[in-house]
């Protein structure tokens, strides 16, 4: 089995740097600076145990893969860049090989299985920074990330097994999980606080906003009927294996949607995080305004180049208030 890691940002670089150094087969795609940097230098891959430069096989499109029948591909990209990410999977290897879901967000799985038939999800609890190209980093100093499987949208097979035993094997908790998609809507509320982390400063206000998209999002999956994972059963999952240590001279851990702000990337995953609880908001007549000014403000912001942490916290508080 070869791993395809479609989009060795933070979290594909991580995993990506941990399958090579186990001696796993695997090829990255990337894009831009970064990956320039990767071809140019290998992979700067950072920890609290080693910091190691990894001369991994790195591509800019699937076409440029002489594809196997063996591969495997694991999503790592953010959601709003899915979409195209797919096509051109289907257009460089068809409609059949595996296509594993290692993101944050619920539509992923949804935008795989209207292109290919072999569709897995995985949950994802990994901390991940990349800000410099051709650089990735964790804090993780024990177990380096938890990284459960699953076939879309239920259920366990063979490609599960072998994928999480390959994981396994190199320092992540990963096993197969025939209803992962609880974990992921789980996830999912954790996540909606990405966008306040990254649009305002933490202070005061920050648990009473959390909570407020908190209830909106168990609200709307009450409202739809959506299994979702307790936060007992959270945190019975990871236990102690995410323990952070420290990097030097990378002080932050920082989320996604923060750096998708400092590197002035002009996007940013709002509308599959925040956004996904205002849609189910709006198909079951649950009021959602949490999320959905923090989904607006965090759109704005990104379309704006704007900078992380800029807005206060008393005026996320006052358009919350107004919505």
């Amino acid at each position: 089995m070869r791993i395809i890691i479609y989009g060795a940002g933070g979290i594909g670089g991580v995993i990506g740097a941990q399958l090579f150094q186990g001696d796993v087969d695997v090829v990255l795609i990337a894009r831009g600076d970064h990956l320039q940097a990767i071809q140019d230098n290998g992979l700067h891959y950072r920890t609290p145990h080693q910091d190691v430069t990894l001369p991994i096989t790195a591509v800019g499109h699937p076409g440029e893969i002489d594809l196997r029948p063996n591969d495997v591909v694991i999503l790592t990209m953010k959601s709003q860049h899915t979409e195209g990410a797919l096509d051109d999977l289907r257009a460089a290897a068809g409609d059949q090989i595996p296509v594993f879901s290692c993101q944050n967000g619920v539509d992923n799985e949804r935008m795989a299985a209207r292109r290919f038939q072999n569709v897995y999800a995985m949950m994802v609890y990994l901390p991940a920074t990349a800000l410099e190209p051709g650089t990735v980093v964790t804090h993780a100093a024990a177990k380096i990330g938890v990284l459960d499987a699953s076939v879309y949208p239920t259920g366990s097979d063979k490609v599960v097994e072998e994928v999480t035993a390959a994981l396994e094997s190199v320092n992540f908790s990963a096993r197969p999980n025939p209803t992962v998609m609880r974990f992921k809507y789980g996830k999912l509320i954790m996540n909606l606080g990405n966008a306040l982390a990254a649009v305002a400063p933490p202070g005061d206000g920050t648990k009473d906003i959390r909570a407020l998209m908190r209830a909106e999002a168990e609200a709307c999956f009450k409202a739809a009927g959506i299994d979702c994972a307790r936060q007992d059963e959270e945190k019975a999952r990871r236990g102690d294996l995410m323990k952070s240590g420290s990097v030097p001279g990378q002080d932050r851990v920082a989320g996604s949607s923060w750096q998708s702000l400092e590197r002035g990337t002009g996007n940013i995953e709002a509308d599959f995080l925040n956004g996904e609880i205002v849609m189910l908001g709006r198909l079951h007549g649950v009021p959602t305004p949490a999320n959905a000014v923090l989904q607006r403000l965090a759109n704005e912001l990104a379309a704006n180049r704007g900078e992380p942490q800029s807005i206060s916290l008393a005026e996320v508080q006052r358009q919350i208030a107004a919505d």
